[in-house]
């Protein structure tokens, strides 16, 4: 296969096959990566998860194939937030032609933010009286450390950013504070992304944890 266009009769049909078998929390898209790269996508199935349509443009994941940063791009049963926090298992599968260009992706983004929201409430059921294991992460670059303090966080909260009210949101960040998050270069910046605030409601939130507006009596 040279290019998308030869196969997008097979190809389209794959995407409405798989979007059909998952069901409609399932995104399925066709990128053609020959075309411009903020009019990559040609075909997609359940658009709403990620709030996209055809024409509209690939990830950074699929430019950094593109660029050569990646050489091996497939990507299986990976974790990805959307922008509104909820949160996706991903897998991604580049197509190449004879020549070994990278010409097409296919992927698939299955939201399972309200499938974490049960499996907390059934955990809540199930959990003994034994101590929980102490997590320690093991990480060669503090980009990874700051990834596992947010994931470690958002676990104790309970549910995924979308469903965060302003005290759960206050609450992570005094979690993080808590866990040294702030010391790291960048970490104030890292937070307001992941959590979709800005430095401001941040810093708010930290002035009202230092005076204890808000805190729970600690």
């Amino acid at each position: 296969m040279e290019s998308v266009t030869d196969e997008m009769e097979f190809l389209r049909d794959m995407v409405r096959a798989l979007a059909a078998q998952f069901g409609s929390n399932c995104e399925v898209v066709l990128h053609d990566l020959r075309r411009p790269y903020d009019s990559t996508i040609v075909a997609i199935e359940n658009g709403h998860v990620t709030g996209r349509k055809v024409g509209d443009p690939g990830t950074n994941l699929g430019l950094e194939i593109l660029r050569g940063t990646e050489q091996d791009g497939n990507k299986f049963n990976y974790l990805t937030q959307t922008k509104d926090g909820r949160m996706l298992r991903s897998t991604s599968v580049y197509m190449k032609n004879k020549n070994g260009e990278t010409i097409g992706a296919l992927c698939i983004n299955y939201d399972i933010t309200d499938l974490m929201v049960a499996e907390k409430t059934l955990q809540s059921l199930t959990l003994t009286g034994q101590a929980s294991p102490v997590k320690e992460s093991f990480v060669s670059n503090v980009s990874d450390l700051l990834d596992a303090l947010l994931q470690e966080a958002q676990e104790q909260i309970g549910k995924p950013v979308a469903l965060m009210q302003k005290e759960d949101k206050r609450r992570m960040v005094e979690l993080l504070d808590r866990k040294g998050a702030l010391l790291v270069k960048k970490g104030g910046e890292r937070i307001c992304q992941f959590l979709n605030i800005s430095k401001y409601t941040l810093y708010s939130y930290l002035e009202e944890i230092k005076s204890g507006s808000g805190a729970e009596g600690r």
